[in-house]
């Protein structure tokens, strides 16, 4: 199964041949000299920002000085003053949506738990759902989307859906025609048939988020997709894991949140501006947005980035946390291929004593960024970073978790491609209770992953290096 979107991971049919065809051209031949690239990081960006400065909102707007005071001592009861006001002033000074104070975050390991907790929000949707996913298959689990959607919509509950047309590729037209005979408004990103497009025809642009939104209050994200290889959770137990290995495909490991409280209208703007953008029909804004009282002590903003935008939000708001980490560095991701900046601030945190593990996946559904992202293991390694792989599972989840308070969840995967040609979405949580979920579960992961070391990772074999520099060839396009 295939999920992200890559020349080499598409299914061998004509849409393969037409896909790499115009990436080869358009990206290659006529479009090298205004190829996109990462913004080079300043530091100086962040040289005023100090605790002093950090404000906060809630579901009303900002909130006065001694609020936000007020807000920040009750955190810094449960976690390192000083660590944790750093974070925080360092996250208000990267420009973008504000830090928004009163919401619940759950953390949902796999896709049955996620599934399960999505169809619950659904069911209890009264007013609107807006759904914005990059693969949206029509398998079992697609169609208890479908039908679930479909019913809610007879009952008047208005719905939208955002589907990335590469990511839904394979998914029967006629699968998303029953969705809009039944009145649900249906819009197809950056459409592959470039008859179909409304606007400039941009292939390589793709949208990676997925997101679901409950009359305005209730948020979904993370790194999983609609589709039927989510149904088995990655944490059964070893018996079990071995009585179906010969039986089942590879279980997948990934991650989601379920937030409740008034940063769902952040991540609201994040749909609505992207449904504008693709030229769907206009909606009614106003309803979008109800006054959403407060559901729970965690600080929480809404990161989204976009292909059209001058640099990638997320990239910088990762960037800075590493880049000023003091103990940590705990980073899940399915997809990583470094671009130089962050392989240099990682490297750099494990020479000044940052304890900086990364779990990554032992196997994949992408050939080429498995190799392209092991290419960088020797340098990463001799520099201290400490690399593990994730056994007996595809990993897919993108998660960070920086000094037990800056904790992150998304769609983005450590990558160019993410940073650069994708919509993506993340969720940065600050503080230390939430963040003790998030150490629980990379401790879990660790568990269940081996460790590379420096000394055998030197004697691999040839084809090994061969296929790592043949895929480090492709990078920026993966």
């Amino acid at each position: 199964m295939n999920f992200k979107p890559s020349i080499f991971r598409r299914y061998a049919n004509g849409w393969t041949v037409i896909i790499f065809i115009a990436l080869f051209a358009q990206y290659l031949f006529l479009n090298v000299a205004c190829t996109a690239s990462l913004p080079y990081f300043n530091s100086a960006w962040f040289g005023g920002a100090n605790a002093r400065t950090v404000h906060f909102e809630d579901g009303k707007g900002p909130l006065s000085r001694e609020q936000s005071a007020e807000i920040y001592n009750n955190l810094s009861r449960f976690g390192e003053t000083t660590i944790l006001s750093r974070h925080m002033a360092l996250e208000q000074a990267v420009v973008g949506s504000p830090l928004v104070v009163g919401n619940k975050v759950t953390l949902l390991q796999d896709g049955p738990a996620t599934y399960k907790a999505m169809f619950a929000a659904i069911r209890k949707a009264k007013h609107h759902i807006n759904m914005e996913t990059y693969i949206f298959e029509d398998d079992e689990i697609g169609r208890q989307f479908a039908d679930l959607l479909i019913a809610k919509k007879s009952h008047g509950v208005e719905v939208n859906l955002i589907y990335d047309s590469v990511g839904a590729i394979n998914t029967p037209r006629a699968f998303f025609d029953r969705l809009k005979a039944n009145g649900i408004r249906v819009l197809e990103f950056n459409p592959v048939n470039p008859l179909a497009v409304k606007k400039e025809w941009l292939i390589n642009n793709r949208d990676h988020r997925k997101l679901l939104i409950i009359d305005g209050g209730t948020a979904f994200l993370g790194g999983i997709n609609i589709s039927g290889v989510y149904s088995s959770g990655s944490l059964a137990n070893k018996k079990h894991k071995k009585a179906q290995a010969a039986k089942q495909p590879a279980k997948w490991r990934d991650t989601h949140v379920q937030i409740d409280g008034p940063v769902v209208a952040e991540f609201q703007k994040l749909f609505l501006a992207t449904w504008k953008k693709q030229n769907g029909e206009p909606l009614m804004q106003g309803k979008y947005f109800p006054s959403i009282k407060q559901k729970g002590t965690e600080v929480v903003r809404a990161v989204g980035s976009a292909a059209d935008e001058s640099y990638s939000m997320i990239y910088v708001t990762l960037l800075s946390a590493v880049i000023n980490a003091e103990n940590f560095v705990h980073l899940t991701n399915a997809y990583f291929v470094p671009d130089p900046q962050l392989l240099q601030v990682l490297e750099d945190a494990a020479r000044r004593g940052v304890d900086v593990k990364l779990i990554l996946p032992s196997r994949t559904d992408s050939w080429a960024v498995f190799h392209a992202g092991r290419s960088y293991y020797t340098e990463l390694l001799r520099a201290g970073v400490k690399i593990y792989e994730r056994r007996d599972a595809v990993l897919h989840a993108k998660t960070a978790l920086i000094d037990g308070v800056w904790s992150s969840v998304g769609s983005t995967n450590l990558d160019w491609r993410s940073f650069l040609h994708n919509d993506e979405v993340n969720a940065v949580v600050l503080g230390p209770e939430f963040a003790e979920q998030m150490q629980a579960m990379f401790v879990q992961d660790l568990h269940e992953s081996d460790a590379i070391e420096l000394d055998r990772w030197r004697h691999r074999s040839f084809m090994l290096r061969v296929e790592e520099r043949f895929a480090r060839l492709w990078q920026y396009w993966l």
